[in-house]
């Protein structure tokens, strides 16, 4: 019952969906919540493909991508979206640690947000429309999760660098158990899909290897930069990890421009 709890409050305090009343409340509960991540990308997976799956029964690929992505950013309240601009914005606006962390706590957005944001969505919609159907939702499955497990490995491995902050409740502790949990339920859709034949075993391993890239990459940038992570860097690495693997699992197809 416990661990159905923690879930519910990963779920409430990532996404828009209400939770039972039952489930209650208390802070300590959020320092173990993150084992849950990952499973609340396969919530948001599942709304995701289903607006995807349901759209392009009737309209084109590409319009079919947008809804299912405005779907999925309606449901999170563009937390990680934000998240991603805010890191834009500090990692290429300040010079010192101090004043990355300044402009990243700024509710506003500045240029590197703006482009970064713009830039990241073109990415994700356009490998999206490009994907064939089936595809277009395996990634989905794939994508939500994994991102979300990619973000929850830097509170395994790296520090929380802010004395307060939205993301602190979650930072305080991640076992390598609570690791293994995550990693297990962030691949919960990943039989489903290979026994369908909705994706293949290249197309899994790609997008592991995509969201490790995206973890390991702007993990380091961060450790660099602040020492550590912030709320916003979860964020960005969950955006990152999510684009990667929609753009790997593309390349797969082998239909580059030169082809």
């Amino acid at each position: 019952m416990q661990q159905i709890r923690l879930f519910f409050i990963a779920l409430q305090f990532f996404t828009r969906l209400p939770v039972p009343s039952w489930v209650g409340f208390e802070a300590s509960w959020l320092q173990h919540a993150s084992r849950y991540f990952p499973l609340v990308g396969c919530v948001v997976a599942a709304i995701a493909a289903g607006v995807y799956f349901a759209a392009a029964l009737v309209l084109p690929a590409p319009v079919a991508a947008v809804l299912s992505t405005a779907a999925s950013i309606y449901l999170t309240g563009a937390f990680h979206e934000d998240g991603f601009a805010d890191t834009c914005d500090g990692l290429g606006g300040g010079m010192t640690r101090e004043r990355v962390l300044e402009i990243m706590k700024d509710s506003r957005v500045g240029a590197y947000g703006a482009i970064g944001i713009v830039c990241m969505l073109a990415a994700k919609l356009s490998a999206l429309a490009m994907l064939p159907p089936r595809l277009a939702v395996g990634a989905l499955f794939l994508a939500h999760p994994l991102s979300r497990l990619a973000a929850a490995s830097l509170i395994w491995k790296l520090q929380y660098v802010r004395g307060e902050g939205k993301a602190k409740p979650l930072a305080q502790q991640m076992t390598g158990a609570e690791l293994a949990i995550a990693a297990l339920t962030a691949l919960l859709p990943a039989p489903v899909l290979l026994a369908a034949g909705w994706i293949s075993l290249h197309t899994l391993l790609v997008a592991v290897l995509a969201a490790l890239l995206g973890a390991v990459w702007l993990g380091r940038k961060l450790h660099a930069r602040l020492g550590g992570y912030t709320g916003d860097g979860l964020g960005a690495v969950q955006q990152l990890a999510e684009v990667l693997i929609y753009v790997g699992v593309l390349a797969t197809l082998g239909r580059g421009a030169w082809s």
